[in-house]
């Protein structure tokens, strides 16, 4: 079916979805001199296969475009997607230069709500959709336009973050939301309809600053919330829900298939109890299965 990766890339956020078509996604970018081979490599392998690869970019901090111009250089990146922005920055690393070039070329897609793309999220003759919707931004919200005012200014752009669900046939949902703030979340909370979800990644790497509003949070009703890596102080472990926390996981794989996912992570000593064991051998560390 589709295989899901998450890095385990210190405080920063890089993913891959494998998809069961002709597509293969990666959200946001966090490489350096010491892993930069390993997940290049394991990105190539993986995306051998696909016709179509694109890059998805939530947003042009550096823990999430880190190394970008490593992976540009090894894979050319010819479908950017990204949020219309005007981003600077007062210090241009390689990677937001790359960024840039990228942002203002003909490879850019340009995502906002219920935006559609072949093959992101419409089939043809040729191959089928990857699952992949954006839910987030709408584009005339004031909010939304405040948050470009400020990136077009030098300031932080974490609340430029879109909403990206991925959704695959008879199994699970997925929602990833960038960097996006409380203080932003909370502005827009009662004009957001969001799905119900299998699993979320929090936002803001589950820092305390990203706390989602509880309004969303029950709209979401996530069965499990992957807490992003960071200091744990920092950290808001959303008690009241299942979790994996991937400081203390490290890589996380989403083997999905019909009605449920089996869960790999890198650290074989890390286990939960809210799954089921179905005693999976496809990888390493299996912690266990979530019947959907």
């Amino acid at each position: 079916m589709s295989l899901i990766k998450s890095f385990s890339v210190g405080a920063g956020d890089m993913f891959y979805i494998k998809h069961n078509s002709d597509n293969f996604s990666i959200i946001d970018c966090s490489l350096n001199d010491e892993n930069k081979d390993k997940i290049i490599s394991e990105i190539k392998i993986m995306s051998k296969d696909k016709n179509i690869t694109r890059f998805i970019s939530t947003h042009p901090d550096e823990d999430h475009i880190g190394g970008l111009h490593y992976l540009d250089d090894e894979i050319n990146i010819f479908n950017f997607y990204c949020v219309k922005n005007e981003a600077i920055k007062d210090i241009i690393t390689p990677s937001f230069k790359i960024y840039c070039e990228l942002r203002d070329s003909d490879k850019v897609f340009n995502i906002f709500k219920d935006c559609s793309r072949k093959w992101m999220n419409v089939s043809d003759d040729v191959r089928g959709s990857s699952g992949i919707n954006i839910l987030w931004p709408n584009t005339n919200n004031k909010f939304y336009k405040d948050a470009l005012d400020i990136v077009k200014n030098g300031g932080s752009p974490n609340n430029i973050s879109p909403i990206i669900s991925y959704k695959l046939d008879k199994g699970v949902t997925m929602i990833w939301m960038g960097d996006l703030e409380f203080t932003f979340m909370d502005k827009i909370k009662d004009i957001l309809k969001l799905p119900q979800v299998d699993i979320l990644f929090a936002p803001h790497h589950s820092r305390k600053s990203g706390k989602m509003p509880k309004e969303l949070l029950d709209c979401l009703n996530p069965k499990i919330i992957i807490i992003g890596e960071g200091p744990h102080e920092n950290l808001n472990y959303h008690g009241d829900y299942n979790t994996i926390t991937q400081n203390s996981a490290g890589d996380i794989t989403f083997d999905c298939q019909q009605y449920k996912v089996h869960i790999y992570v890198s650290n074989e000593k890390y286990s939960v109890k809210f799954l089921d064991d179905e005693k999976m051998t496809n990888f390493s560390g299996y912690i266990g299965t979530l019947n959907l």
